[in-house]
């Protein structure tokens, strides 16, 4: 059997027949061999940065930093590049965080209409604190395990540093949990501090017992209109990440016991290791510690 040009089908032909019938010199097919080979990356000396500052980021294996977080510490390295390219060589390495979809119901809402004390709304979305323990966000979620019952995670948060001051988990969304929040907060407070405190109208949130504890630590309380998620956008932000970053782990856990030890190990490493271009790319302590040195 042969092909149009009546050479043999299924032949194996060497180098130098190819070449030959091709019309291309030994030398230059060498020549050309050797300069690929050799082709130098020029982007390899920014992709050991890149890879460390991704290695920086990981949380239980999973990369969590995206080229917004890992492009201004290059640039602070001495690397500058557009965007599209680092996307580019971070694909190639293999360093982009993995992202999971909220799933619908995981939601909580504590509203259950106005049965106790509705307070102002002090903040209109402004979220611009820079000092610490001037403004606090609180909120409750709630997460699936891995056996199917419910977790619920009672949190609140410095709105400038980022840090996670308080963080409770229970099986039940009741008073004892959100006692237990407030109760770490007031062991995390430093002596001389009114902040405000920012949730939503959660029912949780308009009972006397809370008021008065809140009142007792020199809070002054604000809440987000009714059915508004983004007057409390940064709980939302930190409940989000939270889910995104963990969700494979969150899902393995057969109860509520395997879920706290989890959950307050994500709570240490996001307060101590977990960078923000928010906080000049530091982690909430780091970032508190630098601000009130200033």
């Amino acid at each position: 059997r042969v092909d149009q040009k009546g050479l043999p089908k299924n032949k194996r032909y060497g180098i130098g027949e190819l070449l030959r019938m091709i019309g291309l010199k030994r030398a230059t097919y060498y020549d050309e061999r050797k300069r690929i080979a050799n082709k130098i990356d020029k982007y390899a000396d920014v992709k050991l940065i890149i890879k460390e500052i991704a290695e920086k980021g990981k949380w239980m294996g999973n990369y969590t930093y995206g080229y917004r977080r890992i492009l201004p510490l290059l640039q602070e390295a001495g690397y500058h590049m557009a965007e599209a390219t680092l996307r580019r060589l971070m694909s190639e390495l293999g360093v982009q965080p993995a992202m999971y979809n909220r799933r619908k119901n995981d939601h909580y809402s504590s509203y259950k209409g106005t049965i106790g004390k509705v307070a102002q709304n002090l903040l209109n979305q402004t979220f611009d604190a820079t000092n610490p323990y001037t403004v606090l966000h609180t909120d409750v979620s709630q997460i699936r395990l891995g056996n199917s019952t419910w977790a619920y995670m009672s949190i609140i948060l410095d709105q400038a540093t980022k840090e996670v001051l308080a963080a409770s988990i229970s099986q039940s969304p009741n008073k004892l949990l959100i006692t237990d929040t407030l109760k770490q907060l007031e062991n995390k407070l430093p002596e001389g501090v009114n902040p405000i405190i920012h949730s939503d109208q959660g029912w949780h949130y308009q009972l006397d017992y809370y008021r008065e504890k809140i009142d007792s630590l020199g809070l002054i309380q604000s809440m987000s209109r009714k059915g508004n998620c983004l007057d409390n956008a940064p709980m939302e932000s930190f409940f989000h990440l939270f889910k995104i970053e963990s969700l494979p782990e969150i899902k393995s856990c057969k109860d509520i016991a395997e879920f706290t030890w989890f959950f307050r190990k994500y709570i240490k490493w996001y307060n101590n290791d977990r960078i923000s271009n928010k906080t000049k790319n530091m982690s909430p302590v780091d970032y508190r510690t630098h601000v009130l040195a200033a």
